[in-house]
């Protein structure tokens, strides 16, 4: 990819080619609901395309200050190759422009892909949430990040 990557609002049109991708990398992906009502909240909802296609998402709420990280996604072919990091940077920099003093998320804490990914963009994790997730045998802890911006 260049360096002129287009990234470009999330339209309700896209909700197909996302709810795809989400169902291909999570054991526990959001629903065509969930994305819905993100979109009809007004959340920050971006993707990434290449020549037209979507290959990855971001989701973000702001409360106040504050900018919610709810769901980051790259499709299995473009993984590990840097553009997770790009996704990340992209909503970092979302939520400077929208005034934001600090982001947070929530990541399993088997994860460790997004563990060091959000670690190396300067993440802390503050605390853990006991059983947060859903998982195939029982519930998941996740770790609550944050980001000082």
């Amino acid at each position: 990819m260049n360096s002129a990557v287009p990234f470009r609002v999330m339209q309700v049109d896209d909700l197909d080619a996302v709810t795809q991708i989400e169902s291909t990398i999570y054991s526990h992906p959001w629903t065509r609901g969930n994305f819905s009502d993100s979109l009809k909240s007004r959340h920050e909802a971006w993707v990434l395309t290449e020549k037209e296609v979507i290959i990855g998402y971001a989701l973000m709420m702001m409360v106040l200050d504050e900018a919610h990280l709810l769901n980051i996604a790259l499709a299995k072919a473009y993984q590990k190759q840097g553009l997770g990091r790009l996704i990340l940077n992209f909503m970092i920099d979302r939520a400077r422009h929208l005034n934001a003093l600090n982001m947070f998320l929530e990541v399993r804490v088997s994860n460790k892909a997004a563990l060091t990914l959000y670690d190396s963009v300067g993440f802390v994790e503050m605390s853990i949430r006991k059983g947060y997730y859903p998982a195939r045998k029982g519930r998941e802890d996740a770790a609550l990040m944050g980001l000082v911006i």
